[in-house]
């Protein structure tokens, strides 16, 4: 286990890493041209880079038991941000999801994800056979998943509240619950947020234009034509580091949610889909760590964790090779911005914690057996 926790730590330390030279190429022409500084935009991810590492050291080091005994007041403190969100929140593009801390925008719905995460753990611990139970278990759960999703929707942020749909229902599956449950909510929340999806026009445009180049043949939007234009010219082995060319000017949100491009062209196919293994190996790492963890409320805090790292990097390279309709998911540890690489960071530290909770425990059961075949006297008159 101490060998996982070292390579999980050596990976995502190589995910920022890249990040941050991606970031360095994909930003320099936007940052002279808007901001008058080559190096603004590298400078603003570099301190976040550095303090989601220091964050990720440091929940680390907390006793993930602490999330269990404060996990609803995690939750209610999320709600609570994001109605203040939708109310008074930083508005951009027609939507509000972000609070002025002052020293940076926080997007409140990634706080959300890791906060409905821990408190689904703890209520799927406490219901334990109750969640066979639609009335006396399954219910109670639901209505957080959906309480966290459609206070996220109605941002608006689609693609967000559908990552919270798809987290919550992947935790309720492995936990156990009776698919007829899950289907049967699934099949209404589906119909509604179709439908609610169908009322705003950035998400309905982003939809029907999706299907439309499915059918068509034609490209989802100019951002997504310059990405897969970004991908291709990168063939085999890229243009190298720094050599991108679609990044001065020619692709929107190069150094942000499209950055998995700038990826592709300056280190080729071979770097993009290396990239994408590492991002399946943290996740398998993960469910290492769940499979071995000491309670339940830290297996399916593990599953959740691994599983919004896995779910954001595919999604993210999904929309950026058209496959997927534009969302604003970010590619996690490597796309520029603040709140994001931040949770993730934290996000990693508590995947740390219960690995080394693992460790220890089994060093203590190897230590009391040890201590019973040195005194075998006191482990019989013990029994």
């Amino acid at each position: 286990m101490k060998i996982l926790q070292r390579i999980l730590i050596v990976l995502i330390g190589a995910m920022m890493l890249l990040g941050a030279l991606l970031v360095f190429s994909a930003s320099g022409n936007y940052s002279q041209m808007r901001l008058d500084n080559f190096y603004a935009l590298f400078k603003s991810h570099i301190w976040k880079v550095l303090l989601s590492g220091g964050l990720m050291i440091f929940f680390s080091m907390v006793p993930y038991e602490l999330y269990k005994k404060y996990s609803k007041h995690i939750i209610i403190f999320a709600i609570i941000l994001l109605v203040y969100t939708y109310f008074a929140g930083v508005r951009a593009k027609g939507a509000s999801r972000w609070i002025n801390l002052g020293f940076m925008t926080f997007q409140t719905s990634e706080f959300a994800k890791l906060a409905l995460i821990i408190h689904l753990a703890k209520l799927i611990e406490k219901k334990g056979e109750l969640l066979d139970s639609f009335n006396d278990g399954y219910r109670y759960i639901v209505v957080w998943i959906f309480a966290v999703a459609g206070l996220i929707l109605i941002q608006p942020n689609v693609s967000t509240s559908l990552i919270i749909v798809m987290l919550g229902f992947t935790i309720l599956f492995v936990a156990g619950a009776r698919m007829r449950h899950i289907f049967s909510t699934l099949g209404v929340a589906g119909a509604l947020s179709g439908s609610v999806m169908m009322l705003f026009a950035h998400s309905r445009e982003r939809i029907l234009t999706f299907f439309s180049s499915v059918n068509g043949g034609g490209e989802i939007n100019i951002q997504v034509r310059q990405a897969k234009i970004a991908l291709g010219s990168g063939g085999v082995w890229g243009l190298g580091i720094g050599q991108s060319r679609l990044s001065a000017g020619f692709l929107p949100e190069s150094y942000g949610d499209f950055i998995f491009s700038i990826l592709g062209e300056e280190f080729g196919f071979i770097g993009a889909v290396l990239v994408l293994l590492i991002f399946f190996f943290i996740f398998l790492i993960g469910l290492v760590i769940a499979k071995k963890a000491n309670d339940r409320f830290a297996q399916l805090l593990a599953l959740g964790i691994s599983f919004n790292i896995i779910i954001s990097a595919l999604i993210n390279a999904g929309v950026v090779s058209g496959v997927l309709p534009t969302t604003g998911i970010t590619f996690p540890f490597i796309s520029f911005g603040g709140t994001s690489i931040i949770l993730f960071g934290i996000s990693v530290g508590i995947l740390l914690n219960i690995s080394r909770s693992i460790v220890r425990e089994r060093n203590h059961k190897n230590k009391a057996n040890t201590n019973k075949a040195k005194n075998p006297d006191m482990a019989s008159a013990s029994v």
